[in-house]
């Protein structure tokens, strides 16, 4: 793991984390030490908290609460980024209460991967908003959007996790093609119908909600670090 702190500014840090561990890597137990919200960007790997295994992938949010143990692990491919956040006790507890801070994780949700995406051009400095303004946007976004929502826990064998996480990558990687249910069913062999279900319990988002998802965060990043018409970049991502 490669970690570099971008900002640290009062009650915000936000960390820049590149894993290159891959599936020949023994996992760990690992704690949070405070508050965590964290990005993904790019990559996959699972993360296990309080008897719960979460896959994620490009756009999903891992959370985390101080003192939690939890161990990250990259079974089915290798490496990922994150931008990460970490809260002081007293703005974390300000936005949202402790319920919400251990949800462990959530699958791509559009709302929270622009405002990422915004988070991860202003550490660039390829935007005019500041860092801790995108951060505090990002994190205030989360608190609204997860008020009273429940907290999923996906039941899925190993080997259908790793499809689904195998398939979210192919999405992600081919998301400026012609992308439709057959074909992604195809790249695991399974019927339109089982790989549906599968994605969805797998991964809490179906295979076209990811798709449109994939390119909403390419368009946010190139709108950020772009002078392109907005249709152009459009046509380049997919969309018709």
């Amino acid at each position: 793991m490669l970690a570099a702190i971008s900002l640290r500014n009062g009650p915000i840090s936000v960390v820049d984390c590149r894993c290159t561990s891959g599936p020949e890597d023994h996992p760990f137990v690992e704690v949070h030490t405070r508050h965590t919200l964290s990005f993904v960007r790019s990559g996959s790997f699972g993360y296990q908290q309080r008897g719960r295994t979460f896959e994620l992938v490009a756009g999903s949010m891992l959370i985390g609460y101080p003192g939690d143990e939890y161990i990250c692990t990259h079974d089915h491919t290798r490496g990922d980024e994150c931008l990460s956040l970490h809260l002081e006790p007293e703005l974390a507890e300000s936005l949202a209460g402790r319920e919400t801070w251990r949800m462990s994780g959530l699958p791509p949700l559009a709302e929270l991967m622009v405002l990422g995406e915004l988070a991860q051009a202003a550490a660039e400095g390829s935007t005019d908003v500041g860092l801790d303004e995108a951060a505090l946007l990002l994190v205030a976004r989360f608190a609204e959007l997860t008020a009273g929502r429940k907290s999923r826990t996906p039941q899925a064998h190993a080997p259908d996790r790793r499809r689904a996480v195998e398939t979210a990558l192919w999405i992600e990687e081919n998301s400026h093609e012609p992308v439709d249910l057959e074909s992604a069913a195809r790249q695991v062999n399974l019927s339109a119908f089982h790989f549906l279900r599968l994605f969805t319990r797998v991964l809490g988002v179906t295979p076209h909600q990811y798709l449109v998802r994939s390119r909403v965060r390419r368009a946010a990043r190139l709108l950020a670090d772009d002078t392109r018409l907005i249709s152009d970049i459009a046509y380049e991502i997919g969309f018709g």
